[in-house]
């Protein structure tokens, strides 16, 4: 078989279809997998931080949970402080990960403007934003997750609290809701689209259901998450002038001595 042959050319793009590397799309899994795990660690810790609305006392004992006081019989807040590192290597690993899909350069950003705008297709100018929210969470939720990594011993109703009001970190708490609500809301339903969950019948009927969906989804937590920070002030202002000062809560758990049962 000649070099130049037709078949001969057929068979060597075969070969070099079969040498293409199977990685782009194992880190789309990995991409896909790390994406998911955040939104429902998400979820998670906002039913965890609402517990604030059924009061300090409440709080006060999901914090202590965490902390291993049920289970040692006295506060460990290192545990939190091992989740809070694990959160911070996802966070990071999914971030590199979808550093490969945004352009890289003005021109290419530039280029994907103008395909938005031609098209006007609801699914890109989504990407676009979960993009941008992606971005924004570099820088905002960075402090966030220090603190909680650093001083995981001052969580709970006050500390919280006082972080929120007296600490003045009301304001980028609140523009971290927003992105990270956006953005989980946005990265869910394409998850949804690109993995065909719940997407049976007309494929268009099943993405309007989808957004529908995802809409409610975010509306339901964007809500809750501003009602708790809400919380979070008006305890920060009744208890500014006490600023430090640990909560001590109406009951006591008495615990039993080390070695017997309760």
């Amino acid at each position: 078989m000649q070099a130049g042959s037709p078949r001969a050319i057929a068979v060597s793009g075969v070969a070099d279809r079969a040498r293409k590397s199977p990685w782009p799309a194992r880190l789309d899994v990995l991409q896909s997998v790390s994406g998911l795990a955040l939104v429902l660690f998400l979820w998670a810790h906002m039913f965890f931080v609402a517990s604030i609305l059924l009061g300090k006392d409440v709080m006060w004992t999901v914090t202590r949970f965490f902390e291993g006081y049920y289970v040692f019989g006295e506060r460990h807040p290192w545990i939190v402080s091992l989740i809070v590192a694990f959160v911070i290597a996802l966070f990071v690993g999914h971030a590199l990960l979808a550093l490969r899909k945004v352009p890289g350069s003005y021109r290419q950003y530039r280029e994907f403007r103008s395909h938005m705008k031609v098209f006007a297709h609801a699914d890109t100018t989504w990407w676009f934003w979960q993009v941008f929210t992606g971005i924004a969470l570099l820088f905002l939720a960075s402090p966030h997750l220090y603190v909680m990594l650093s001083q995981a011993d001052t969580i709970g109703p006050y500390g919280s609290s006082d972080r929120v009001w007296s600490d003045r970190m009301w304001g980028l708490y609140a523009l971290l809701l927003l992105a990270v609500e956006l953005h989980g809301g946005i990265g869910l339903y394409r998850l949804a689209v690109k993995w065909g969950w719940f997407t049976g019948g007309e494929p268009g009927a099943s993405r309007a259901r989808l957004r529908r969906l995802k809409w409610a989804i975010t509306g339901f937590f964007l809500a809750l998450g501003f009602l708790t920070l809400a919380a979070y002030i008006k305890i920060g202002i009744e208890h500014a002038d006490r600023h430090g000062e640990p909560y001590v809560p109406a009951f006591t758990v008495a615990m039993p001595p080390r070695g017997e049962a309760p």
